[in-house]
Formats: C-alpha cells, sequence, structure tokens
C-alpha cells in the first residue's frame, strides 16, 4: 500500500507540481492550500507524511504542525519554507517537524527525504517521555503519575508536554506560550500562571518550579 502523503501548500503552482511529483514517485497524495483545510483532512485521512508550507495566511506551518501533534498525528513532517534562519529552522523542529528544506529546493531531494521519513516508520515517533513518576505518552495523549490515569484538558497536555521535553530546564514564559498557544493568541500576562497552577493541582504541587524571574522547571524527578 504507497504512502500517504498530505501536501500543504498555498502557491497553487508548487501544490501541483509536487502533486504531479509525488503522484508519479508512487505516493498516494492529498493536498490543501491552506492550514484549516489541512487539519481537518489530515483529521479523516490520518497522512503516513506531511509536507507542510511554514509561510501560510491564517495558520501558519508552525501552527499546524503544532495541532497536528497535538490530535497525536504520528507520520512524519517535513517543512518547506524560504525562511533559512537557524531560529526558523528550531523552532520547526522544535514544534514537531521531522524535517526542514528552503526553497527553491531539489525535488528529487525531497522524494529522497520522505522516503527515509516513511522508512523510519510510525512506531518509532513518538517515544514516551517521563520524569519520575510522571509518564506521558504523545500518540496516545496519556499521562499517569505512578500509574494512575490523570485527565488533562488539550491545553494542559500541551503545556506539559513542553515541560516534559526538556525537563530541568528553566522554560520562560514566552516559551511556554509559543508552545501551547497559537501566534495570533491576544496574550494575558497571567494566562501561564494560571494554567502551570492548573496543572501542579493536577500532578503534584512539587512537580513544577517556579523560578523567580525567568520562569517555569519541571523537575527532572517530577516531583518525587
Amino acid at each position: 500500500m504507497p504512502d500517504q502523503v498530505l501536501i500543504v501548500e498555498d502557491d497553487a503552482a508548487v501544490r501541483r507540481m509536487l502533486e504531479r511529483s509525488l503522484g508519479a514517485e508512487g505516493f498516494e497524495v492529498r493536498s490543501a492550500a491552506d492550514g484549516g483545510a489541512a487539519l481537518a483532512l489530515a483529521e479523516a485521512s490520518s497522512p503516513d507524511l506531511v509536507v507542510l508550507d511554514v509561510a501560510m495566511p491564517g495558520l501558519s506551518g508552525f501552527d499546524v504542525c503544532r495541532r497536528l501533534r497535538e490530535k497525536g498525528m504520528t507520520g512524519g513532517v517535513l517543512m518547506l519554507t524560504a525562511r533559512d534562519a537557524v531560529e526558523d529552522r528550531v523552532r520547526g523542529l522544535d514544534g514537531g517537524a521531522d524535517d526542514y528544506m528552503t526553497k527553491p529546493f531539489s525535488l528529487a531531494e525531497l522524494t529522497a527525504r520522505l522516503r527515509a521519513l516513511a522508512r523510519r516508520g510510525q512506531s518509532e515517533r513518538p517515544t514516551v517521555l517521563e520524569a519520575g513518576p510522571l509518564r506521558l505518552d504523545p500518540a496516545t495523549r496519556e499521562v499517569s503519575r505512578d500509574g494512575t490515569a490523570i485527565e488533562l484538558s488539550a491545553r494542559e497536555f500541551t503545556l506539559l508536554e513542553a515541560f516534559m521535553r526538556r525537563p530541568g530546564q528553566v522554560l520562560t514564559q514566552s516559551q511556554l506560550l509559543e508552545a501551547a498557544w497559537d501566534a495570533g493568541y491576544e496574550q494575558r500576562s497571567n494566562v501561564v500562571e494560571v494554567y502551570v497552577r492548573y496543572l501542579r493541582q493536577k500532578i503534584g504541587t512539587g512537580a513544577i518550579e517556579t523560578v523567580r524571574g525567568v520562569g517555569y522547571r519541571l523537575r527532572k524527578d517530577g516531583g518525587g
């Protein structure tokens, strides 16, 4: 059965070129011109791979990638963008992308990278995250402490995942806002503080430490 690829690209000419070329290479291809349509298609079809443009009207590729991971999409994500700054590549990879190519790109290289992502298989991503007695499974969206399941809202889950991917590391409010809220979110000064409080109530009050004047840190031991 051919690997299914979802192409998300607002440039119609580039989108059609990718549809034709990847279809000729044996992939089963679907496409979307914006982030909203991409999320709906992904939910309906569960693609094996996603080729995702970054600069799109409405939801950016960064936002789409994060939402796909929130929904449990485990297939490979390759970002395509005209941006070549290191910060953008880091943001994309930290946000859940598996690979990153800048425009203009070689179609042969893109196809080879997609095949490499497909060979990894869905079973390799994502791994279960652990911090002491805390366990978080990004694929099933299950969280537990000492084997007892913890019910979290979607926002709480995303925030905890950001912490558990960097245990022991101080995360600023800006980093946490970027991880768990859309780019267009109208920031309220205390929203991170509020959700950290919610998490503490559910996962243990000692699990997340406040680093005054800087941000918050998940203890490596998960608070014991």
